[in-house]
């Protein structure tokens, strides 16, 4: 097995790897390599198409950018893990070989949880789809999807999957979400495009799927304890997202136990010196405008690791119910923090965000709208100059 060396590894080819990547090189760091386990580089965006997002295109644009830099993009190679981080074990085109870095970023975004996953019972029938196999089949590959399809969820990515689908020619029968209401601002839109109603069946969860061979029916619960069977040959679960962390657990990374990624500070810096994540994979899941952004910031950190720049031990940031996660979740000293991106796990009407560390209030703010499942919350980081490094626990609630 052959080993060899560069300045700056990239494990992931989606926008976030990748502007950071096209940055470094464009700055002038040598050796900055990116890794990618499918054929294709751009991630997720190669097979999303919408009428208000060209995502080939975007993911081209972003893949070409890091090439003309003077970034090295490898499709087609797997991180098997890790010798000693940071350095990894590869395996691709050219066999097995292990990579050593200055600096390894993981940007290795996320992926939807599929019926499995969500432990939905039943038979295992053709049909199911989460939006990533969706979108594949329809836009990589051209498959046959179906004719009356359910819609599980009901957030931004489940409006989406409408859209998949309809341009698909299936009919969507129904969207639902155990949820109270539609997460999302464009069910209104969707309706009006379309000239009819798609059903949204709020405080719902699918209990069965039935079907052998293919698809026929999804059993329902509703809140009030009533059963139903709702007809169709397709089902897409959609949203539930969850980071793929997999090689940040085979290195000890330090995990968040909100965002069930790697925990990072305001600079991308995981607990392992050397190791980086930006993206998904820290936040599942933002846009990929989004991630791109952050990609661009976190470059100009590991350029600074590079030359030389310490790694500052971190206080944890943590969250109290109904908040769900935020990130970033590691607060160090000296460090610059641009808007920490929080989600809540229920519908709070202007709620007020508290920031304590303790029993000592560092910062409070009250939201101007409500906040939503599903959707990002931001909360600016000026109060992060007031953290007592040698403190406990940054904690933030909402009331």
């Amino acid at each position: 097995m052959s080993r060899r060396h560069v300045d700056v590894l990239v494990v992931g080819a989606g926008p976030a790897g990748l502007a950071l990547a096209a940055r470094l090189a464009a700055w002038g760091v040598n050796r900055v390599e990116v890794l990618e386990r499918e054929q294709e580089a751009g991630g997720v965006p190669r097979h999303c198409r919408r009428r208000e997002f060209d995502g080939p295109g975007f993911a081209r644009r972003y893949a070409e950018a890091a090439v003309r830099a003077g970034a090295i993009v490898r499709t087609g190679v797997t991180a098997l893990g890790w010798c000693e981080p940071p350095a990894l074990d590869t395996v691709g085109p050219a066999g097995r070989e292990t990579i050593t870095a200055t600096a390894v970023v993981l940007a290795t975004g996320a992926r939807e949880r599929p019926r499995s996953a969500r432990l939905v019972a039943g038979t295992r029938p053709a049909g199911v789809f989460t939006t990533g196999e969706l979108q594949q089949a329809v836009h990589l590959y051209g498959q046959y999807i179906g004719h009356r399809a359910v819609v599980v969820g009901a957030e931004a990515v489940s409006y989406a999957t409408v859209g998949t689908l309809l341009g698909a020619g299936v009919d969507v029968v129904a969207m639902v979400t155990d949820l109270a209401r539609h997460q999302g601002d464009r069910l209104k839109a969707v309706n009006s495009r379309l000239g009819q109603r798609i059903p949204l069946l709020s405080g719902t969860t699918v209990t069965e799927l039935r079907g052998r061979g293919r698809l026929t029916g999804v059993a329902l619960r509703h809140r009030d304890g009533r059963t139903t069977t709702l007809a169709c040959d397709t089902v897409v679960f959609t949203g539930d997202f969850v980071p793929d962390h997999e090689l940040a657990r085979r290195g000890g990374l330090a995990l968040d136990t909100g965002t069930r990624g790697p925990a990072v500070d305001g600079a991308f810096r995981t607990s392992r010196e050397g190791v980086f994540a930006v993206g998904n994979v820290l936040h599942a899941v933002e846009s990929a405008a989004a991630v791109a952004r952050e990609g661009v910031r976190a470059a100009r950190h590991v350029r600074d690791h590079l030359a030389g720049a310490s790694w500052p031990p971190a206080v944890p940031l943590l969250v109290a119910p109904p908040l769900r996660w935020i990130a970033p979740n590691r607060l160090a000293p000296a460090t610059t923090y641009d808007p920490f991106v929080l989600r809540t796990a229920e519908f709070l009407a202007r709620p007020v965000l508290t920031v304590t560390q303790d029993g000592r209030v560092l910062h409070r703010r009250r939201l101007l709208t409500t906040a939503v499942p599903n959707r990002a919350l931001s909360l600016d980081g000026r109060w992060v100059g007031s953290v007592d490094p040698a403190g406990g626990p940054v904690r933030v609630t909402a009331r």
